[in-house]
């Protein structure tokens, strides 16, 4: 079977999709697989993704380009050396226009592959084509068409300027104008202070030359419709010296992705033509009235910053990029590092130790369930998106609008947190090894710190999907509606409160080694956190809390916990559908039966105190099941841990990590990186100031 699924990847020939990984000090972890990674990897990805994927990688390769420079680079020099880079990738055309609709998971993969090499250079291209160029054509009509080419010629380039220096989660509260002038039919772009500068806004340091810009929108006689989205130029593309009434320049050096340009505009009663109104949502007529099909100003705002979902989405795949790469280097390295052993003569991996399984195996099955669910949920993304484009005005779209709404804003702050922590452990699990800049795991750390941040902070964005969980329960008791949703992903909440009543049924570890077991857990917990932020929401209500207060007064122990434990609910419910659906290969199904169950039982465990608070769990066995169940899968996992990332795992150029190299050869690559850096074995240049200027000991102490 293995064989005959291989057959279109171009097994045997010269250049296969899948070759075959160097022999080395992985091999024998690698033999002890239970499964064949390659039909994995096919199952996983399928073939015409594996080779997209192998086109972009083998690019990069081969292209000196894209060589990691040896140390550091000034901030300067890694910025041009990043549009170098960018301006490349258009070169090599690996995502034709044609392919963002006919094959948007393309699209994801472009960004990912290209994130796995540095995020400076995915997140530079992905602001320009899809941030930029998404807004124009989502927001857009057809009057703002004739920037897509001119996007992917790079005769502009763009950025997403909706953050300001006072201003970034309320997004409704941003200060800059827009004041349309009939006598001219131009809109006046104003910044009133610094405060309202636009800020945080990457290319827009050094490099964009156009901007979608988020202002609020006046008509004649001073009447404010809301924050609006205009294309405005901001520098001369054959100068890129600021166009007039612009002051645009960069805000300095961040923690990560310092190859991209961060930065900041103010506009000084700047005029754009009335037509760069993008107008979907509303626009102006040439006298001045305001126009729009949208029935209510929440409506408008949610349109308006539609792009916003898509962004978040594409976060959330990014942080499993960065939690991909974190585990694949360290647990390369874990499988190879030896220390200590049953006799002083004979040392054993510290794979083999159940602390470090238990520290890195949970992360490995985070990163498959959540690639899983980023990917699946990029593609309802797109549905919503064709649907948009249709104009389908219908209830199915708006629910589905919300849905995907909720589920982004959890998703984010899920994988995200999931990442950074998952990071952090993989740092601390090499030892000082995993200290080492060259090893990349403090990189991955930084580069993927923003994604907390960055298109809503993860604390505020819960609060989304809690609001969507408390409204639908609101419509229930006021209107009789049925909880259900076109993604189905609330519909058990229909057997709410009745759920409440089940309990804990597990009496062995054995009997949790599913993924169902905690499926039906996770079910009964977002039941019983719903009851919980809604009857806390009707109590501050009654005590004359208003409904600012109110909702405030429940985030810490109520809704936060709702949006997280819902969204971890859905996560666990679409790996399971996914890896016990018919068509796994026979030989896949253990190994991702294991990931699925690991996954779903580690993320329950850390409610273990709500579970025996709310009385599902009782009694100390219950909680004793899961933890022994989570370490039984460890075990169980162990040996398959190599080719699980090896499926995962992008070239050795690419991960770029001495001791996450596929040939296991731990110290050899270690030793040998060491001493191709810059001036290793060189005297210091200071050294004089050893030899000839000794301290003379108390010299400057303070007489008095």
């Amino acid at each position: 079977m293995v064989a005959g699924a291989m057959a279109p990847l171009g097994e045997g020939s010269d250049d296969p999709v899948l070759p075959d990984l160097p022999r080395g000090p992985l091999h024998a972890a690698r033999a002890r697989a239970s499964f064949p990674w390659k039909e994995l990897a096919l199952f996983w990805e399928g073939p015409d993704m594996l080779r997209f994927k192998k086109n972009i990688f083998s690019a990069l390769e081969n292209d000196p380009l894209f060589a990691h420079p040896p140390g550091s680079l000034s901030l300067e020099k890694y910025r041009e050396l990043n549009f170098l880079r960018c301006k490349r990738v258009f070169e090599y055309d690996f995502l034709r226009v044609e392919d963002l609709l006919g094959n948007p998971l393309r699209v994801l993969a472009l960004i990912q592959c290209l994130g796995m090499y540095d995020w400076s250079l995915a997140t530079k291209f992905f602001l320009h084509t899809l941030t930029f160029g998404s807004a124009i054509y989502s927001s857009g009509s057809e009057r703002h068409f004739k920037y897509l080419p001119k996007i992917f010629n790079m005769e502009i380039f763009g950025c997403f300027a909706l953050t300001e220096v006072s201003h970034g989660s309320n997004t409704k509260a941003m200060r800059t104008t827009a004041h349309y002038d009939p006598t001219t039919e131009e809109l006046i772009i104003h910044s009133p202070d610094f405060e309202a500068a636009k800020f945080w806004v990457g290319n827009l340091g050094k490099t964009a030359t156009h901007a979608v810009v988020f202002a609020q929108l006046y008509t004649p006689g001073g009447q404010c419709h809301g924050l609006h989205p205009f294309v405005v130029q901001i520098r001369d593309p054959k100068t890129l010296l600021p166009m007039p009434g612009v002051m645009v320049g960069d805000i300095g050096r961040k923690l990560g992705q310092n190859g991209l340009d961060n930065g900041f505009a103010m506009f000084h009663k700047v005029r754009i033509p009335r037509q760069d109104l993008l107008n979907r949502s509303g626009d102006i007529t040439p006298e001045g009235t305001y126009v729009t099909h949208v029935k209510d100003a929440r409506q408008h705002f949610s349109e308006s910053l539609g792009s916003l979902s898509s962004g978040r989405v594409a976060i959330a795949g990014m942080s499993v990029v960065n939690l991909k790469l974190a585990v694949s280097i360290a647990l390369r390295f874990s499988a190879t590092r030896r220390q200590f052993g049953p006799t002083d003569e004979e040392e054993v991996p510290v794979l083999e130790y159940p602390m470090q399984q238990w520290r890195l195996l949970p992360y490995l099955a985070a990163a498959y369930a959540l690639d899983h669910f980023s990917k699946s949920l990029f593609l309802d993304l797109v549905e919503l998106q064709q649907g948009l484009l249709g104009k389908d005005r219908s209830a199915r779209q708006a629910e589905l609008g919300r849905e995907i709404h909720a589920l982004a804003s959890a998703g984010k702050p899920l994988a995200s947190w999931t990442a950074q922590r998952g990071i952090q452990e993989c740092r601390e699990a090499c030892g000082g090894h995993g200290y080492l800049a060259m090893n990349r795991l403090g990189d991955l750390r930084d580069d993927n710190d923003p994604n907390c941040t960055y298109e809503g902070d993860n604390n505020v964005l819960l609060q989304q999907t809690s609001n969507y969980l408390l409204g639908l329960l609101v419509r229930r008791d006021q209107d009789g509606a049925r909880i259900e949703s076109p993604l189905k992903t609330v519909d058990f909440l229909e057997a709410y409160p009745n759920l409440l009543g089940h309990g804990f049924e597990a009496s062995s570890p054995e009997d949790c080694l599913d993924s169902s077991v905690p499926l039906a857990a996770y079910e009964w917990l977002v039941c019983y956190l719903l009851r919980e932020s809604y009857q806390k929401l009707n109590q501050e209500k009654q005590s004359g809390s208003n409904d600012f207060e109110a909702r405030n007064n429940c985030q810490v122990y109520c809704c936060r916990p709702l949006a997280l434990a819902f969204l971890e609910l859905t996560v666990v419910r679409r790996f399971h559908e996914h890896v016990h659906q018919p068509d796994v290969p026979p030989p896949l199904r253990a190994v991702l039966g294991r990931l699925s169950a690991l996954y779903a039982l580690w993320s329950l465990n850390q409610h273990t105190a709500l579970l025996y608070r709310g009385g599902y769990f009782s009694g100390e066995q219950a909680g004793k099941t899961v933890e022994n169940a989570i370490l039984a899968l460890c075990a169980q996992l162990k040996d398959d841990a190599v080719a699980l990332v090896d499926v995962i795992a992008p070239p050795d150029s690419i991960l770029n990590s001495p001791i996450g190299r596929a040939d296991g050869e731990l110290y050899k690559n270690l030793w040998s990186a060491v001493l191709q850096q810059s001036k290793v074995l060189e005297r210091a240049s200071w050294w004089s100031e050893f030899s000839a200027n000794k301290p003379v000991l108390g010299s400057l102490k303070s007489k008095l």
